[in-house]
């Protein structure tokens, strides 16, 4: 004797239930993968909305050092124009010295000094290196947490890592926007508002953009 076979309506259920498991499941991975991410770039969209009423003011550090004799003699042999990093026993001393980074970083080298940029997030610095006495002098400044944070939000002297970060964290950001909008969908039957509230999402920045920036 062979089985019945399925009604239609219990088919649909069953592959209405397997894409709501699937879509609930992939909706709290890309939440819970996005939440901090979220949490930083809306708080950073506010403080850089108002960046002109946060008060930022600049503290600038300066450090000096003089390079030992051996390592001024090796830089006689560094060529006088060029954007080389500085040699390698001249970027070990810099980070036991002044503690700052100089290791692969281009210079800007002439016949008097070596100077290398190191801007940062949240602020600034550079490094000068005088090619006759050995001196060296670093200077950083700093505007706060808050500029930290606007930088962040920016992707500005973050470095590649952090460039990497803000692809993936949109990438999930769009699996959680895409799955939520499926999931309103599916249950926009049982819940009237969804599509008034999805259009009103919509309409509102649309409009703003259309009547008001100029």
């Amino acid at each position: 004797m062979t089985a019945a076979a399925p009604r239609p309506k219990a088919a649909l259920n069953a592959r209405r239930s397997f894409w709501l498991k699937q879509l609930h499941q992939w909706h709290w991975i890309s939440a819970a993968v996005s939440l901090a991410g979220l949490l930083l770039f809306a708080i950073t969209g506010i403080t850089l909305n108002h960046a002109a009423q946060i008060p930022a003011k600049p503290v600038v550090v300066e450090t000096t050092a003089e390079l030992p004799a051996p390592l001024l003699a090796r830089l006689a042999a560094f060529p006088e124009e060029t954007t080389d990093p500085a040699p390698d026993a001249v970027a070990r001393w810099a980070a036991e010295a002044l503690d700052v980074q100089i290791a692969g970083r281009p210079t800007e080298t002439t016949a008097d000094e070596i100077y290398v940029a190191l801007p940062e997030p949240g602020g600034d610095g550079w490094l000068t290196l005088d090619r006759a006495t050995g001196e060296a002098l670093r200077e950083r400044t700093t505007r706060g947490w808050v500029a930290w944070a606007n930088d962040l939000h920016k992707g500005r002297n973050t470095g590649p890592v952090w460039y990497w970060f803000i692809d993936l964290f949109a990438v999930a950001c769009v699996v959680f926007a895409l799955t939520g909008f499926a999931l309103a969908w599916m249950h926009a039957r049982q819940r009237p508002s969804t599509w008034p509230l999805l259009g009103l999402g919509v309409l509102v920045p649309v409009i703003i953009a259309l009547l008001f920036i100029h």
